[in-house]
C-alpha cells in the first residue's frame, strides 16, 4: 500500500479522518449551543475518560461546532504548575475577538477587564518589567475582576464576556483540557463562577476534559458540582464504530479491510481510538495490496506494539522513579486474576481482553485494591503512600474509589507484564 496515502493519524489530540462513535456527544452539544443562545438554562459540560480515548479530539470537535455557530471560543490546557488567571485570560481574549462584536467601546471595556484580571496575577508592588503583559491593547479597567480573589474576579470576568455574547444572540465557550490538573482553589473558583453565570442565564459555557477522577475532584471542591455540570464518559468504541474508524478512511483511498482483519484489529486495539489509529497506520504500511487481510494485521501487530512501547507506554514509565515503578508493576501483577479472583500475574498471552495463563482463564481488572498492591510488594500500605501519591500527581494512575487505584492509560498493565 502507498504509505503517502496512509490515512491514519496516531497523533496526540490529532483528529482522525473518521470521528466515529461520537455522534451522540456532538448532537447533544449542538442542542446546548442553541438553547444557551436563546437564553434557555443549560449546564456546562465535562468529558472524562482514560488517555487515548479521544477526549482532546472531541473537545476540539465541540469547539469547532461552537465556532460554526458564531460563538466566541478559547481553549487552554491546564498544568499543575500554573494558576488559572493567565491561561483563562488568554482564552477569554481569543473568545472576545472571535465574537466580532461591532461596538468598539464595549469590546475595549471587556478587553480592559480581561487585562485587569490577568495582571492581578502579578504582585501589586512588582516592577513594571516584571508585570505580565497579556498582549491586549486596551487599557486595564481598575476595580473590575482585579480584587485578587479568584472566585470574585472570575465571576466578573464571565459576566462581562457573557454580556457581549448576549448582545449578539450568541455565546462564549471556554474549553479546558487536562482539567484535573487545576489547583483546588482554581477548581473551586471555576465551579462558583459557572454557578453564578448559570443563575444569571448568561451565555457562557465551560467545557472541560480530564481523567476519570475529574468528577470527584469537582465534587470535593463544591458539593453542588454534580448538578452544575453535564458529565459525559468517553470510552472505547463499540465494534461497529471501530470498524468505521478503519474502513471509512480506507474506502476514501480505494482500499478495504476483510471482516477477519477488522475482527483482529478490534481484538488488539480494544476499541481505543488512539490504538485504532496506531495499529491502522502500521497495517496500512505493511499490507501489499487491498483488501487488507488478517495475515497483514498479524504482521503489523508487533510493529505497532514496538512503536507504542517506546512512545505511548515507555515515555510514561520513564517518568516514574524506581520506587514508583515497583508500585506500577505490582498493580499490573494484581490486576490479572483467575476466574476465582486469585491473583495470577505474569504475561498476557493472547490478543484479546482475556489471556491464557497456565491452565486458567485470566481476567484483567479495571481497578486494584491498594491493600492488594501492598501485599504483593510485602509492605504496609502506609509505607507506599508517597509512591502512590506521586503517581497520582503525575497522572499515571487515578483513584477510582477509596482504597482502589487504576491506570490512566489503557493496556498499561499488559505492557508492564510483557516488558519485565
Amino acid at each position: 500500500m502507498d504509505p503517502i496515502r496512509n490515512p491514519y493519524a496516531p497523533g496526540a489530540g490529532q483528529r482522525p479522518p473518521e470521528l466515529a462513535g461520537r455522534d451522540e456527544q456532538l448532537q447533544t452539544f449542538d442542542v446546548v449551543l442553541q438553547r444557551v443562545a436563546k437564553g434557555r438554562p443549560e449546564r456546562s459540560l465535562i468529558l472524562t475518560g482514560l488517555r487515548g480515548v479521544g477526549k482532546t479530539v472531541l473537545l476540539n470537535a465541540l469547539r469547532g461546532q461552537a465556532v460554526r455557530a458564531g460563538w466566541g471560543t478559547g481553549k487552554f490546557e491546564a498544568r499543575p504548575d500554573q494558576t488559572l488567571r493567565r491561561p483563562i485570560a488568554a482564552a477569554a481574549h481569543v473568545a472576545v475577538r472571535e465574537l466580532g462584536h461591532t461596538q468598539a467601546d464595549q469590546v475595549d471595556h471587556v478587553l480592559g477587564v480581561i487585562k485587569s484580571f490577568a495582571q492581578r496575577d502579578t504582585a501589586p508592588n512588582a516592577k513594571l518589567r516584571d508585570r505580565w503583559n497579556p498582549g491586549i491593547d486596551a487599557s486595564a479597567v481598575p476595580g473590575r475582576a482585579d480584587s485578587g480573589d479568584i472566585e470574585i474576579d472570575l465571576v466578573e470576568l464571565f459576566t462581562d464576556i457573557g454580556g457581549l455574547g448576549a448582545d449578539l444572540g450568541r455565546g462564549v465557550a471556554i474549553f479546558i483540557d487536562e482539567m484535573q490538573d487545576l489547583g483546588p482553589e482554581d477548581i473551586s473558583a471555576l465551579c462558583a463562577a459557572c454557578h453564578e453565570i448559570s443563575q444569571a442565564s448568561l451565555p457562557v459555557l465551560v467545557v472541560g476534559a480530564g481523567l476519570p477522577h475529574l468528577p470527584a475532584v469537582l465534587s470535593a471542591s463544591k458539593s453542588y458540582s454534580e448538578r452544575l455540570f453535564r458529565y459525559a464518559r468517553i470510552d472505547r468504541l463499540e465494534r461497529d464504530a471501530a470498524a468505521a474508524a478503519l474502513s471509512v478512511p480506507a474506502a476514501d483511498e480505494d482500499a478495504a479491510f476483510t471482516p477477519d482483519a477488522l475482527d483482529h484489529m478490534y481484538a488488539v486495539t480494544g476499541g481505543y481510538p488512539y490504538f485504532i489509529q496506531a495499529y491502522g497506520k502500521e497495517v496500512w504500511d505493511v499490507a501489499p495490496a487491498t483488501p487488507i487481510t488478517d495475515a497483514d494485521v498479524r504482521v503489523a501487530v508487533p510493529r505497532a506494539e514496538a512503536e507504542l512501547a517506546v512512545g505511548f507506554f515507555g515515555s510514561r514509565y520513564e517518568r516514574a522513579t524506581p520506587g514508583e515503578r515497583d508500585y506500577l508493576r505490582a498493580m499490573a501483577s494484581v490486576a490479572l486474576v483467575d476466574l476465582d479472583g486469585a491473583v495470577v500475574g505474569g504475561p498476557v498471552e493472547s490478543d484479546s481482553g482475556s489471556a491464557a495463563y497456565g491452565s486458567s482463564l485470566t481476567i484483567e481488572l479495571d481497578a486494584m485494591a491498594t491493600a492488594d498492591v501492598a501485599k504483593w510488594l510485602g509492605k504496609q500500605p502506609q509505607s507506599l503512600s508517597p509512591a502512590r501519591d506521586a503517581l497520582l500527581k503525575k497522572g499515571l494512575i487515578y483513584s477510582t474509589e477509596r482504597g482502589k487505584v487504576a491506570f490512566t492509560v489503557p493496556h498499561f498493565g499488559r505492557y508492564l507484564r510483557e516488558h519485565p
